[in-house]
């Protein structure tokens, strides 16, 4: 037999008695070779006792050497994995991108071939990411693993729910100005909206599996805690990457969950549920700014069936205000500024700058009117701003009687010549009485309805884009007396509310113009607001607001017959805030300005005088009751009528700068 390999001592050394010599004999049985076992064991003992400690560097060795090798190679094998997974995830991106931009270009098939591309990429990725499953186990690596899959089931959850919509608006792709498949192959856009609106509840059970998807995608990304993860690494800013994600992904839940009820209540408000609706249309001249977005000029009723509007007749304010017959006491608020008025007259009631407040004051007057239609099923909005939209849509729109609107720039008054063309025709004075000058909304709104229902189905996406950007930025709000209706367009943002939000900063200016012709089309204004950090419960801001009259002023002598647009601005400036803040002081007001509380807020109610050619500065501080001291979150509500304003925002010294074109929410830390 072969030589024991346990280490070999000299047959004379001392360490081995003689019972336990080594020396090898083939021809002695085993017992004798060896020994007893016990003998040989005990003998292994003594010499390791006497070795120990080269025993345990040995093996300590061999386990570090191990122990390396393991690690180099479970290091490498991530190394090689996590490089797979990037190149897989900018492939992914490309993909996402790539989609995107067919929607946006309107090419639905190209768009539903790159989602069916972006979910086999991201099935990949979960392949790949399934040989680090190892990590799971380890502690600490284990919760970064754990994101992964978190991030990975978010995805495949967002790319079903943009499946779904895809295939929901498939059937409606000709009419939105998609490309692909035409569902209607023939009948006028009034037969396709009566369609839209015939078969839109077929497409709610879709929203409903729609909406499911997103709640998974946002209940997994909520599982990922953003702190975990450097703010920036290796130059990409990883951790607002993730809370950009968990913010997108909560947005779009919310918009599905608010946009369900419009689509329910689509074909009641548009008269397709085989009722007719009637509707008052109310225009506001935006250059002549009010509360609400401006002076109600002129009144149209309008009727609705499916889907097709009907202008019915159409009328001047003030014809509405002869047979409003009752002399109600002026509003202190308002009659402190509007001194040429002893009663408060319909064309005055939208001093409220939420919309269904005013309308609320409004049509509880007008439908005392002899003769007036009370039947209505609601009011609604649209000022200057969202004509002129519709017009550069559409192209120039002939109105018999009145002529043509176009939204290119006149000289005249550097405005879109609708603007300059209406005010001709509304307030120029005249030395004879003009008859229903004010009665152009009916005609001007069948004139256009007419171009649109007509118009190539490649308008339609830039008219419906039209649309929301207007309902956005409130130059159409809408007041609707069925409560459902009414809920369906407060979740959209289109019914002009405004309403305090809890544990939010909130600032809401509003302008009225009390005298100044059309001003407003020459006037603009920024903001700065100045926020420092909370202390006992407060923080203090200043909010700077800055006018500026970029016109020299017109004659507006009546006796000299022109056209009046710019003159002296006379301001009812009021700024909402969050109740239970405190005016610590206000420069620029003409007089000194008076707080108060008003439908959940405090208001710092004040005035100014603009002169065309100059500006005016308001400076205002104050204290808001504020608790979290860690994070700024303010909201800037805007007012109607009004295109977008500059804010700069500044916190305890970092700036940002916001164009603000809708109500903005902004937040930041301390």
């Amino acid at each position: 037999m072969p030589t024991d390999t346990l280490p070999q001592a000299p047959l004379s050394s001392p360490d081995l008695p003689p019972t336990a010599s080594l020396e090898s004999d083939t021809t002695k049985p085993k017992r004798a070779i060896f020994g007893t076992a016990g003998s040989r064991f005990a003998t292994v003992a003594q010499w390791v006792q006497s070795h120990r400690w080269q025993t345990v560097g040995i093996a300590f060795g061999i386990v570090l050497v191990l122990s390396i090798s393991i690690l180099g190679a479970l290091v490498y094998t991530t190394y090689q994995i996590a490089m797979t997974m990037q190149a897989q995830a900018q492939e992914a991106e490309s993909l996402g991108r790539t989609a995107y931009q067919h929607f946006k270009e309107q090419n639905l098939p190209a768009a539903k071939t790159s989602v069916v591309e972006l979910q086999q990429k991201v099935l990949e990725i979960e392949e790949t990411y399934e040989k680090l499953a190892l990590y799971q186990f380890i502690p600490f690596a284990s919760n970064y693993y754990a994101d992964g899959q978190h991030g990975i089931l978010a995805a495949q959850a967002g790319i079903s729910a943009g499946e779904r919509a895809l295939t929901a608006i498939e059937p409606y792709a000709d009419v939105l100005g998609f490309s692909g498949e035409e569902a209607f192959t023939g009948g006028t856009a009034e037969d396709r909206l009566k369609l839209i609106l015939q078969t839109v509840e077929k497409v709610l059970p879709e929203i409903d599996a729609i909406a499911i998807d997103l709640q998974t995608a946002e209940t997994e990304l909520a599982h990922i805690n953003p702190e975990r993860y450097p703010e920036v690494l290796r130059g990409i800013p990883v951790r607002s990457y993730v809370q950009q994600a968990q913010e997108v992904s909560a947005g779009a839940v919310s918009a599905v969950t608010e946009f369900r009820p419009v689509l329910e209540q689509l074909p009641e408000v548009a008269g397709a549920t085989g009722e007719r609706k009637q509707y008052l249309i109310l225009f506001q001249n935006d250059n002549e700014l009010r509360a609400t977005g401006g002076f109600l000029t002129a009144y149209a009723i309008i009727n609705v069936e499916d889907g097709k509007v009907a202008p019915e007749t159409s009328d001047d304010i003030y014809e509405l205000d002869k047979r409003f017959t009752k002399r109600l006491p002026i509003p202190e608020q308002l009659g402190k500024y509007l001194t040429t008025e002893r009663y408060w007259n319909l064309r005055d009631m939208n001093i409220s700058p939420d919309f269904k407040t005013s309308m609320d004051t409004f049509f509880e007057h007008y439908s005392g009117i002899s003769g007036a239609a009370t039947e209505i099923d609601g009011i609604i909005a649209i000022d200057t701003e969202f004509l002129t939209g519709l017009l550069q849509v559409l192209g120039p729109v002939e109105v018999p009687g009145y002529g043509t609107f176009t939204a290119e720039n006149s000289p005249s008054c550097d405005c879109p010549q609708i603007i300059y063309a209406l005010s001709e025709i509304i307030t120029r004075p005249t030395p004879y009485i003009r008859e229903d000058r004010k009665g152009i909304l009916g005609p001007m709104m069948r004139a256009i309805l007419t171009k649109a229902y007509g118009a190539p189905r490649q308008q339609w996406p830039e008219l419906f884009a039209h649309t929301q950007r207007a309902v956005a930025g409130r130059h159409v709000q809408m007041y609707f007396m069925d409560e459902n209706s009414q809920l369906a367009a407060e979740a959209i943002n289109a019914a002009g509310r405004m309403q305090a939000q809890p544990q939010e900063d909130f600032l809401g200016i509003v302008n009225a113009n009390l005298g100044g012709a059309k001003s407003n089309l020459f006037v603009e204004h920024s903001v700065k607001q100045i926020i420092a950090a909370p202390e006992n419960g407060m923080l203090q801001k200043t909010v700077e607001i800055t006018y500026r009259n970029t016109r020299k002023a017109d004659n507006c002598n009546l006796e000299a017959g022109l056209l009046c647009l710019n003159s002296t601005l006379r301001d009812w400036t009021r700024l909402y805030i969050p109740a239970g803040s405190q005016l610590v002081e206000a420069q620029g007001f003409t007089t000194e300005p008076q707080t108060y509380d008003e439908d959940g807020f405090t208001v710092i109610d004040g005035f100014f005088i603009l002169e065309p050619l100059g500006s005016a500065t308001l400076k205002i501080t104050y204290t808001v009751p504020y608790t979290d001291t860690t994070t700024y979150t303010g909201r800037i509500w805007k007012q109607g009528g009004i295109e977008t304003f500059d804010v700069l925002m500044d916190v305890t010294g970092g700036q940002e700068q916001l164009v603000v074109a809708s109500d903005t929410v902004y937040t930041t830390p301390f």
